[in-house]
C-alpha cells in the first residue's frame, strides 16, 4: 500500500455471523480490527460497524440491501478502503470492490499489510514476502498485473495454451522457491548466531503475550532499549534481544520481545511467522505478560497458550505470568487484583507503564534462573549419535574427544537441559 501524504479513508467491518458458534463477541473484535487498522501507517479509521449475518454469502457475502445502504455510507465518507474483519473469499473481493467503487482487504490481507511495514530483519522480510506470495495464490481469480514486473524479461509467458491465472500461479511458485531458498540461508546463518549466544552462560528470558499487552513496553523499562512501544496491535514483529542485568546481584539474562499472539491467526500467518517465536523455543524462562485491564483478557490468554502449545514449547520451560496494566483499573480493583496475584504461585501483578509490581517479579526471575549452568563430564557410545548432535544443537559442549569406545565430553547446562537428556 501507498504511503501518500494524504491518508487513505477506511472503513471497518465485522460480519457478526449468527451461524458460528464458535463466534467471539462482536464488540471486543471489532475494536481489534479497529486497532489493527489503526496500526497501519497511512491509514484514518473513519467509521466502523458489526454487520449482523445469518450466514455469509457465497457471492457478494452480503444481501442486497446491506450492499446498497453501504455503499451510500461509504461515499458520503469518501471511503478509498474498506476493511473486513474475517475471511473474504476472491470472488466475493471482486463483487464488493465492484460494487462499492473501493479497494476491499479482509482480515489476513490487512495483518500481511501490517507485517510488511513493520518486519526490520531480512528474515522478517523474507516470511512476510513469503506468506503474502501463499496468500495471493490462493486469490487469482484475475490477473495480477504486479506479477508482470517479477516475471522478468524473458518475453514471453510461460508455454502454448497456458492461461494468465496458470501463468501468475507459475510465477508466484517460482518467486516461492527462490524466497525459500534465501530464507534457508539466512536461518543458518541465524542459527549460527543462536549457537554462538548459546555458549554465552546468559539464561533467556522470552516475553510473549496477546498483541497490545505491553510486553515492549515493559521490555524498555527493563533494558532502556527504545524499541517501538505504541499502543498499536503488532508494534513487534521481529524479536529484539537485549542483556539485563537482574537486580540484587542476580544473574545477568538476555531479553527477548517477541511478535504479539492473536487470535484466528490465519494458517499461512501461522507458519511464516513461527520462525520469529524461534527465541521462545530456546528460553530458559518464559514471561506470558497479559494486560489484565482487557474485558477478553480469560480469552487472549487462551490463544497465547495455544499457539505455545502449537509451537511445541517445551512444558518443563518455566513460566511466570504478569497481569499488566493495573493502572487502567479503579484503585480498589487493582488492589483486589493485586491481592488476587499473592495467592497465585508464579503470578505478579504489574505495570509496565509506571513500574509499579516489578521489584517482586524480578526477584522471582532471579531465583528461578539461581540454577546457573554447571559442568557435567558425560561418556557417549558411537551409538548414540543422536544424543550427540543434540548436545551440540544446544550448544552446551565445551570440550569433545574421541576415545576407542565413543566421546568423552565436558558439557555446560541448565538443570532444565540436563533433564531434556536424561529422559532421551
Amino acid at each position: 500500500m501507498e504511503h501518500d501524504q494524504e491518508p487513505t479513508r477506511a472503513w471497518v467491518l465485522h460480519p457478526d455471523i449468527k451461524s458460528d458458534r464458535d463466534r467471539r463477541p462482536a464488540r471486543f473484535a471489532l475494536e481489534e480490527a479497529v486497532s489493527l487498522a489503526a496500526a497501519m501507517p497511512g491509514l484514518v479509521v473513519a467509521g466502523s460497524e458489526i454487520v449482523p449475518l445469518q450466514r455469509p454469502q457465497a457471492g457478494p457475502l452480503f444481501g442486497k440491501g446491506k450492499i446498497e445502504e453501504l455503499k451510500d455510507r461509504f461515499k458520503a465518507n469518501e471511503i478509498e478502503l474498506v476493511l473486513v474483519d474475517g475471511p473474504v473469499s476472491p470472488i466475493q473481493q471482486r463483487n464488493l470492490e465492484k460494487a462499492w467503487g473501493v479497494k476491499l482487504l479482509d482480515r489476513t490481507g490487512l495483518i500481511l499489510e501490517i507485517f510488511s511495514d513493520r518486519a526490520a530483519t531480512r528474515e522478517g522480510v523474507l516470511q512476510v514476502e513469503m506468506a503474502a506470495l501463499s496468500y495471493q495464490r490462493t486469490r487469482l481469480v484475475r490477473a495480477w498485473t504486479h506479477l508482470e514486473r517479477q516475471r522478468g524479461g524473458l518475453g514471453f509467458v510461460g508455454g502454448p495454451g497456458e492461461t494468465q491465472i496458470e501463468a501468475d500461479r507459475r510465477a508466484i511458485d517460482e518467486q516461492l522457491v527462490r524466497l525459500r531458498r534465501q530464507l534457508d540461508k539466512v536461518v543458518k546463518t541465524r542459527d549460527l548466531h543462536r549457537k554462538a549466544r548459546a555458549k554465552v552462560p546468559y539464561p533467556i528470558v522470552a516475553l510473549v503475550g496477546y498483541t497490545n499487552a505491553g510486553k515492549s513496553t515493559l521490555f524498555n523499562r527493563l533494558t532502556g532499549a527504545e524499541v517501538m512501544a505504541k499502543d498499536m496491535l503488532f508494534a513487534t514483529l521481529d524479536p529484539t534481544m537485549r542483556a539485563v542485568k537482574l537486580p540484587g546481584g542476580g544473574p545477568e539474562v538476555i531479553l527477548s520481545d517477541t511478535v504479539g499472539f492473536i487470535s484466528d491467526l490465519p494458517t499461512e500467518l501461522v507458519a511464516a511467522f513461527r520462525a520469529t517465536l524461534e527465541e521462545v523455543l530456546a528460553a530458559d524462562l518464559i514471561v506470558h505478560v497479559r494486560d489484565i485491564s482487557h474485558p477478553e483478557t480469560e480469552a487472549q490468554a487462551q490463544d497465547v497458550e495455544e499457539i505455545m502449545a502449537s509451537l511445541g514449547v517445551d512444558k518443563a520451560v518455566p513460566l511466570i505470568e504478569l497481569w499488566n496494566k493495573i493502572d487502567r483499573l479503579p484503585p480498589a480493583e487493582a488492589e483486589a487484583m493485586r491481592t488476587a496475584a499473592e495467592r497465585k504461585e508464579g503470578v505478579f501483578a504489574i505495570s509496565a507503564l509506571t513500574g509499579a509490581g516489578l521489584e517482586p517479579f524480578l526477584a522471582e526471575v532471579a531465583r528461578q534462573l539461581a540454577s546457573e549452568r554447571h559442568e557435567t563430564r558425560l561418556h557417549l557410545s558411537f551409538a548414540d549419535g543422536r544424543k550427540r548432535a543434540w548436545l551440540h544443537e544446544q550448544g552446551v559442549v565445551e570440550s569433545e574427544e574421541q576415545g576407542e569406545d565413543g566421546f568423552d565430553l565436558l558439557v555446560r547446562w541448565t538443570d532444565r537441559q540436563e533433564h531434556r537428556f536424561r529422559e532421551m
